[in-house]
């Protein structure tokens, strides 16, 4: 049986060092708090105005708009090189459980892709190695996620994941 790490390469196209290549480069120190918080805004209002795809946006009804930035804010810096903001407010990451409210599909993970690669590409404070290793990240998670849904619909057991894992903060 394959790995969700496994699944996570294969259904993304992404691989492994690819994905991580984030860790190698402290991405908060170098871009700096306020562009991950523009960045899940620009984000966040790109979902909640999605016009074309109704289905997506309505995957986020029952949710705050200004928590679900501020949380994948402080998730994105905190797993960039940042302070652990995510984790001294709400916890572990625990990517897969915090999702398990919602359909992780492959169809909803491109979708979520197509948002986040716009939210981006508008963001002129991101260079393109740093959007690039941001997006791989992004793609492979999101497709981990898709994974981990499909586990869940097994009812078994999810293992621990590298995507939530903290990167030491900035010194």
């Amino acid at each position: 049986m394959q790995s969700l790490q496994q699944k996570a390469s294969e259904w993304s196209r992404v691989d492994p060092n690819d994905a991580f290549a984030i860790d190698n480069t402290n991405l908060f120190e170098k871009l700096g708090l306020q562009t991950f918080i523009d960045l899940s805004t620009n984000f966040y209002n790109r979902v909640y105005d999605d016009e074309e795809e109704e289905w997506f946006r309505l995957i986020f009804a029952n949710s705050n708009k200004e928590d679900a930035i501020q949380n994948q804010y402080e998730f994105f810096v905190q797993r960039m090189g940042g302070p652990p903001l995510y984790s001294q407010r709400k916890g572990h990451p625990a990517l897969i459980g915090r999702h398990r409210p919602f359909p992780v599909t492959h169809k909803a993970a491109e979708r979520w892709l197509h948002h986040m690669q716009q939210a981006l590409d508008s963001i002129s404070e991101i260079d393109a190695d740093s959007k690039i290793k941001m997006m791989n990240f992004f793609r492979h998670t999101a497709f981990f996620l898709v994974a981990g849904d499909e586990l869940k619909k097994q009812n078994q057991g999810v293992p621990p994941c590298k995507h939530g894992a903290s990167k030491p903060a900035a010194s």
